[in-house]
């Protein structure tokens, strides 16, 4: 009898599909993402200059946005739009108009969170009553026609101006309320 180990070539073959398998599995896994890391690394999809409009034919209310850049990130449910405009059209309410450098869309658009260069527009051009805001940051809930912020603000109706820190602005019923801060200035 010889006491060398007999191998068999299925039996070799077999172990070296084995091998290759747990190697080629190793190369083709996504990199593992840090906690510390940045989740809005890579958009699952990416769209330039784009606009569109969502009309609710009951309340005959019409709302429109357009943007230069558009980033969906899937992992998070998170719609960024670069140099952003939203205008809301609702029968017996001035039209409203935002415009901001980013905004950040959550929850299938109940929440929306515009930065940089906020500017907010109630009423049309030639409106004499129409109202101008300005900020840095502001949250939108489109759904009840409603913004918010907690940052600096400076209002602007006719020849009077009004700076504030924080904001509730209700354009369904008109209602401004200003936070903190408050002075006003009437040219």
């Amino acid at each position: 009898m010889s006491k060398h180990p007999y191998f068999s070539s299925p039996l070799i073959f077999f172990i070296i599909l084995i091998l290759l398998t747990f190697w080629l599995d190793l190369l083709t896994r996504p990199l593992e993402q840090n906690k510390n890391d940045n989740v809005y690394l890579n958009p699952d999809y990416i769209v330039e200059d784009l606009s569109g409009i969502r009309v609710d034919h009951e309340r005959g209310i019409q709302r429109e946005f357009s943007a230069q850049k558009l980033l969906h990130y899937l992992d998070e449910k998170v719609t960024q739009l670069e140099q952003t405009n939203f205008i809301n059209i609702d029968p017996g309410n001035p039209l409203m108009r935002l415009h901001a450098d980013q905004a950040e869309i959550k929850n299938k658009g109940e929440n929306i969170y515009l930065t940089g260069n906020v500017s907010a527009t109630r009423g049309t051009d030639d409106d004499k009553n129409k109202i101008t805001l300005n900020t840095d940051s502001l949250y939108l809930i489109p759904d009840e026609n409603l913004v918010k912020t907690e940052q600096a603000v400076i209002i602007t109706k006719l020849n009077t101006i009004i700076h504030a820190t924080g904001l509730e602005f209700n354009n369904r019923i008109g209602k401004i309320q200003l936070m903190s801060k408050v002075s006003a200035v009437n040219n």
